[in-house]
Parts: structure tokens; C-alpha cells; sequence
């Protein structure tokens, strides 16, 4: 029988990361046990304090083992934090350098949302692709530079490492866990019963666009805020780099070393985050969302939204649209 460890760091306030997978593991495994004759994991919560408690002491949790007395394990789950991010990598240095060297002996590890912190403050994620909650990427990406981010994903999977995005999205990581680990009728099975929806793949429908503005390049904040405040017109990135007496090959280069994206692409998800929200709140049909963001072209706006969302303008507003909700 294999062995899986869902850790429980200290100083953390996310309990449902801790209790899902046990819950869904555990059914996993009862499951299984019924088809096969034969369960897949031991499961044990594990930490480094004997109590942790969330939520001001509202809940607790009492871990069934001390880390420092497994000395092998397969499969180890991390939840995710608060967002006192730093705080809760200096708090857990015994877990980190306890997940360094149980991946260093071939154990797979996955991380839940924010967990990704911990993760990468390992150093086992240098150079690897990653994901995490899209609100918690910016300062990710300035705490670890040597990581892939990629925040629209909702799921990661490289080299025995699997990451997912934010929040109660954890629920479809464990779902694909459970069909590598056991098989695919088992992931269904759970799936059904936990009423999990089995065909997501990407968090960027969720995501808000915040503009990426903890840098300190001045020039290049002066152009985000450029293009936020003129996004409807026809904008020329060479006449922008040149008001700011910068040349336009130095200026991409800054653009995209500050907000990880070129201008265009800004821009670009400038107009869909102001089209999100039309689409939210008003009744505006989709031709006249795309003009007021400042397109013409039909298609071009389609596929510039369905590329940064990962679904169709239409389907957004039908999805999202609480006055056309019911309806």
C-alpha cells in the first residue's frame, strides 16, 4: 500500500484544502477497496506541532504523525496559505526542507492553491511549471523568478509535481489525482459523488485583471496607466514609448520584464476585464461590448476573449450575467 501525507503547516487559516483531500481520498480509497479488494494510500495528516488551529481557534486540527518520524512517503498533498506568504515560509522551514528532500527521494508532491509558496521556497520547482490562485501571482512570480508561472492554468503536472489554481478549484486537482492513482471509474465515482465537474482545465475564466503594478520602473507605469485610461481608442505603441523618450525596442523589453506581458497583450486584457464586466452587469449584447472596448473586427474580438478566458464572450455573459440569470 502506498502512503500519503497531507500536510498541515503552521500558522495557516485555509482548513477545506486539509479536509477535501482527506475527504475525497478517503472515498477513493473505500471505493476501490469495495471494487478491488485492495485500498491504494495510508492517509495521515502530518505537521510539525501537534495542534494548529484556524480561523482564531474557531477549528483545530491535531496532525496524526510529526513529519520528522515519516521517513518515506509517495504522495505528499500541501494546502494552501493565508496570504501572509513570506510569514508562513519563515514558520514551516522544517516542512520545507523536509519536502526538498522527500522529493529529492522520488516522492510526487502536489500543492493547492497558495500552498505553491511553500512548494517553490523548496527549490523544487526551479524551472518547472507551475500554477497558483490567479490573485496570488504577481507576488509569486517577484518571490520566485525562476519558476514557470502559469496562472491561467488550472492544473500542472511535470516531473512528479502537481500544482492548481485558486481557491475550491483544489476539488478538480484531487479529482485528477484519484484517476492516476487508482483509474479513471474511481475519479468519475468520486467526481459524481462530490459533484465535481470533471471537464475544467482553466482558471482564467475566474481571474480579474489587476495591471501587475508592484514594480518600480516609472516609465512603464505611466504607460499601464495610459493604457487603462485610453483603452477605446486606436493606440500606437511606438508614439506611447515615444512620450516617454524611451525607444521602442527598450521599451518592450521593460514592459515585459515588468508586467510579464508586451504591451499589446496588456492592452489586450485591459479590454477583455472591461468587457467581463459589461457583460456582468449590464444588457449589452456582445457587438456592442466590442465596440465600446474598442474593437471592430467580430472574430478578432471572439478570439482575443476565448484565448484570455478560455470561453466564448457569449457563454461569459450567459454564465455570469445576474440579470439574465433565469432567464
Amino acid at each position: 500500500m502506498k502512503h500519503l501525507t497531507i500536510l498541515v503547516p503552521n500558522g495557516q487559516n485555509n482548513l477545506s484544502s486539509i479536509v477535501g483531500p482527506f475527504k475525497i481520498f478517503n472515498r477513493a480509497n473505500s471505493y476501490f477497496l469495495e471494487k478491488t479488494k485492495r485500498q491504494v494510500f495510508h492517509i495521515e495528516l502530518a505537521g510539525t506541532n501537534s495542534q494548529v488551529d484556524f480561523y482564531e481557534g474557531l477549528f483545530s486540527v491535531n496532525p496524526q504523525k510529526d513529519i520528522r518520524e515519516i521517513q518515506k512517503t509517495d504522495l505528499i498533498i500541501i494546502p494552501s496559505l493565508n496570504h501572509q506568504y513570506e510569514e508562513a515560509i519563515k514558520g514551516n522551514e522544517v516542512m520545507i526542507n523536509w519536502l526538498r528532500d522527500h522529493y529529492k527521494s522520488g516522492t510526487e508532491i502536489a500543492s493547492i492553491c497558495t500552498g505553491a509558496f511553500l512548494l517553490a521556497a523548496s527549490g523544487v520547482l526551479k524551472g518547472k511549471r507551475c500554477s497558483t490562485h490567479w490573485a496570488a501571482s504577481e507576488n509569486f512570480q517577484r518571490m520566485f523568478p525562476d519558476v514557470k508561472l502559469e496562472p491561467d492554468q488550472l492544473i500542472t503536472d511535470e516531473g512528479g509535481i502537481y500544482t492548481n489554481g485558486g481557491a475550491y478549484s483544489f476539488l478538480n486537482l484531487m479529482i485528477y489525482l484519484v484517476e492516476k492513482f487508482y483509474d479513471r471509474e474511481t475519479a468519475i465515482f468520486c467526481s459524481k459523488v462530490f459533484q465535481i465537474d470533471v471537464a475544467r482545465n482553466l482558471q482564467s475564466e475566474f481571474s480579474i485583471f489587476n495591471g501587475h503594478k508592484k514594480h518600480e520602473d516609472e516609465a512603464i507605469l505611466k504607460a499601464q496607466a495610459y493604457l487603462e485610461e485610453n483603452y477605446q481608442k486606436q493606440l500606437s505603441v511606438e508614439e506611447l514609448a515615444k512620450s516617454l523618450n524611451v525607444g521602442r525596442r527598450n521599451f518592450d523589453r521593460r514592459f515585459k520584464k515588468a508586467t510579464n506581458f508586451t504591451p499589446l497583450e496588456y492592452l489586450q486584457r485591459i479590454k477583455v476585464e472591461v468587457a467581463k464586466k459589461s457583460f456582468e452587469n449590464t444588457r449589452l449584447n456582445v457587438n456592442e461590448v466590442m465596440y465600446d472596448v474598442g474593437y471592430s473586427d467580430a472574430k478578432a474580438f471572439r478570439d482575443i476573449f476565448r484565448k484570455i478566458t478560455g470561453i466564448s464572450p457569449l457563454d461569459y455573459r450567459d454564465k455570469y450575467n445576474y440579470l439574465f440569470m433565469g432567464k
